[in-house]
């Protein structure tokens, strides 16, 4: 049925941010199973204008996905509850101004993952 090694895609979803792209990937295994694949993408260029890119990525399996996310969401709630929604690298751009107002949509490198729909 698959190439030693390959496992059929189901559905897939792309998420752009910045320099960095995420793929989150369901796939099939062998024995008619789903998992997740969740994969980061890095573009680096060269000194001669050339680039490439660096990927990891992290396989999760339903058995996980519970855990998974509750820890996710213990995570990511402590971190805005400790330093806020603000992106604080945004201060060390050029052109940054504490007196610009900067949009939510805007400021933000990730969008809303809803891990009940995995």
């Amino acid at each position: 049925m698959f190439a030693e090694g390959e496992h059929k895609e189901i559905s897939s979803k792309i998420q752009r941010a910045g320099r960095r792209t995420y793929f989150f990937d369901v796939r099939e295994t062998k024995a008619g199973d789903y998992y997740l694949t969740i994969t980061e993408s890095k573009k680096f260029t060269n000194d001669d204008g050339t680039f490439h890119f660096k990927k990891h990525k992290i396989y999760l399996y339903k058995e996980d996905f519970s855990e998974f996310k509750q820890n996710f969401e213990e995570m990511t709630n402590f971190i805005i509850s400790e330093k806020g929604s603000e992106v604080i690298s945004e201060r060390h751009q050029k052109d940054y101004s504490p007196e610009k107002p900067v949009s939510e949509n805007q400021n933000s490198e990730f969008s809303d993952v809803d891990f009940d729909e995995v």
